[in-house]
């Protein structure tokens, strides 16, 4: 029974593992390596924390609806997304643990003009 369920989830996990491979890919090409990772993390924390809403919100509706076979499938595919969502956080802990730069946001400057006639 494990493997029919894992069965069913396989192409949601493929067409994750692709999106990551093509995000990566262009904004590796765009940008730094270390920036390219930071922009993997976010863009899956992102998609997996709207894929755990969506298929939360879905086993639920399924569950009050009585729909034992849809709330099976949607509960697989939550499972999923959670398990995505936390690898991704664990991923970005070791990234920030390994690059500490990153750590710390860009905070905008604030530029003091001295003009000649304030004097």
């Amino acid at each position: 029974m494990f493997f029919v369920r894992l069965y069913r989830i396989l192409p949601m996990i493929a067409v994750l593992a692709v999106a990551a491979g093509i995000v990566y890919a262009v904004a590796l090409v765009l940008t730094s390596p270390p920036r390219a990772k930071e922009i993997v993390i976010k863009c899956f924390l992102v998609l997996c924390g709207i894929l755990c809403v969506g298929f939360g919100l879905a086993s639920a509706y399924a569950l009050f609806e009585g729909n034992a076979d849809v709330f099976e499938l949607m509960i697989c595919f939550f499972a999923t997304a959670v398990v995505g969502l936390l690898v991704t956080l664990l991923c970005r802990a070791v990234f920030l643990k390994h690059n500490p730069a990153y750590r710390t946001k860009a905070t905008k400057a604030h530029v003091i003009r001295n003009w000649p006639w304030s004097k």
